[in-house]
């Protein structure tokens, strides 16, 4: 009785590997809902409360004093080490090479570049975004403050909000914005925030960021995801271009050159061969005689007929002027009657 092969781990991740006939038609891809323009409005209030909170000198910025006395690097020591690896899963260089690497792979088995441009869309929103802020309000961090109990703005530093923060949430949480079913969609914005909620805490404890710049880290993320459906049709228009430009190049490429017909002129003669004399009649030369195909003249005789052949030679002397027999020997022959 024949039975099936159970299917190992690896041949599971192995058949994964393998690349899919034709695009799937069951790519979910998120629009602004009505829940999530409310979380969107929610997040800029509170994005434009920290910032509100900061400027006016707040209670916020007495807690992030106190936290920076209270040096938690010098408190928990022994767990400096491993802080300082974690930390770099908020640098934006090596999250987004292995965020892409895995984008690009998906793209690749998908047959569709989406994943790929939805990660460079929410990376430039970012840049501008958390760029423009940092830039615009100048705040100094922890390492570089003047005045105790100041919040350090408008100074000239980059720090407000924290880049590792929103690099982490945008990062990490684009995983999850672009999952393929609720479940790894669940699991994957679980995991995205304890990374961004744990790269900024870091940051905290290592004294390169003041608390209030964490909060305002996670709040510009959180605001990038959740308007990145506003981005889907510009993503979508940047797909098909791409796709008619790939179309279009190898349209190109196979179709082989038409060769151009050119012109070929005579070349024409030297002045000596354009009239040549006439040879005389006399040194004209004779028309050569037909050349016979066929080696061996008068008709094919059969072999009893030629002449029998003796290992010492023929038996009747050979003589220019004989005839074939047959022919002559026939005509003297008397004809007797029947």
């Amino acid at each position: 009785m024949r039975t099936e092969r159970n299917l190992t781990r690896l041949d599971r991740v192995f058949a994964r590997l393998d690349r899919e006939p034709e695009r799937p038609a069951h790519i979910d891809v998120p629009k602004m809902s009505r829940h999530r323009v409310v979380l969107f409005t929610a997040t800029l209030a509170f994005y434009l409360a920290i910032v509100w909170a900061v400027v006016i000198t707040s209670w916020l910025v007495r807690l992030d004093w106190q936290v920076m006395f209270f040096r938690p690097y010098q408190q928990w020591a022994g767990i400096h080490w491993f802080v300082d690896y974690y930390v770099v899963l908020g640098q934006r260089g090596p999250t987004a090479v292995m965020v892409a690497a895995w984008l690009g792979w998906r793209s690749w088995r998908q047959h569709t570049v989406r994943p790929l441009l939805t990660l460079g869309a929410s990376l430039l929103l970012l840049n501008i975004t958390v760029g423009a802020a940092k830039l615009g309000m100048g705040r100094l961090g922890p390492h570089y403050a003047t005045v105790i109990g100041s919040n350090e703005m408008g100074l000239g530093g980059d720090i407000f909000p924290s880049g590792h923060t929103a690099n982490a949430v945008v990062t990490w949480g684009i995983l999850a914005y672009l999952a393929s079913t609720p479940r790894a969609r669940r699991w994957l914005s679980a995991a995205s925030a304890v990374t961004s909620l744990g790269v900024g805490m870091s940051t905290v404890y290592l004294g390169t960021h003041w608390l209030s710049d964490v909060l305002l880290g996670w709040a510009a993320g959180l605001l990038i995801l959740l308007a990145l459906p506003w981005c889907e049709p510009f993503i979508a228009r940047a797909e098909t271009w791409l796709f008619d430009l790939r179309d279009r190049w190898r349209a190109r490429g196979s179709m082989a050159p038409v060769p151009v017909p050119v012109v070929l002129k005579p070349r024409p003669a030297p002045v000596e061969q354009l009239a040549p004399e006439p040879e005389p009649a006399s040194l004209a030369r004779a028309p050569r005689a037909p050349v016979h195909l066929h080696l061996a003249p008068g008709p094919h005789t059969a072999r009893s007929e030629r002449t029998p052949v003796t290992p010492a030679g023929s038996r009747r002397p050979q003589h220019p002027e004989r005839q074939p027999r047959g022919t002559a020997a026939q005509a003297a022959r008397p004809l007797t009657g029947g």
